[in-house]
């Protein structure tokens, strides 16, 4: 079985700022930008995306764009996620439809998604964003202001915020 530091290491992975690893592995630079209220950016970019027992958490974060997420291999990974009208919904990536494991889950641009591996030694996805990421389409929640977005999610907040974020 490949192991969390097998992965890092053959897919040239790197720390990523809301937790986990990543290694951008598409854009596409071969088609014209499309146009944002932000700028131009990428019609599609895509990533591979690794939780691991060191690095369990995906922080909470807002992305402008789409991002479906592909689960790959691994224990599964559960998505907390607080929509515009004040809502959470969770959705589990993982390979068991038996346990209501999805093998891809859709994030819309503008929703507040954080991550966390369930148990194991690692969960390793992929994630397809239109239009494509860009850092200035990213912000990382600060849990005092997130906290005052979702009041009645304040702990789940807390539970997902990096530390550095806090408000």
């Amino acid at each position: 079985m490949t192991t969390a530091e097998q992965w890092i290491e053959r897919l040239r992975l790197e720390e990523h700022p809301e937790g986990g690893y990543f290694r951008r592995t598409f854009q596409a630079d071969h088609r014209a930008p499309v146009s944002t209220p932000a700028g131009p950016r990428y019609t599609l970019t895509s990533i591979h995306y690794l939780l691991t027992r060191r690095s369990p958490i995906g922080h909470w974060h807002l992305n402008r764009s789409d991002i479906l997420h592909f689960h790959h291999h691994g224990a599964p990974i559960t998505y907390h996620l607080l929509l515009p009208d004040g809502s959470h919904r969770t959705a589990v990536l993982g390979q068991d439809p038996d346990q209501g494991q999805l093998l891809t889950v859709a994030v819309p641009g503008g929703v507040w998604k954080a991550s966390h591996l369930t148990h194991g030694d690692h969960g390793l996805i992929s994630e397809a964003v239109a239009p494509g990421f860009d850092y200035a389409d990213m912000t990382l929640a600060r849990a005092g202001d997130l906290a005052r977005l979702f009041p009645q999610h304040a702990e789940l907040v807390r539970r997902y915020c990096r530390p550095s974020g806090l408000g």
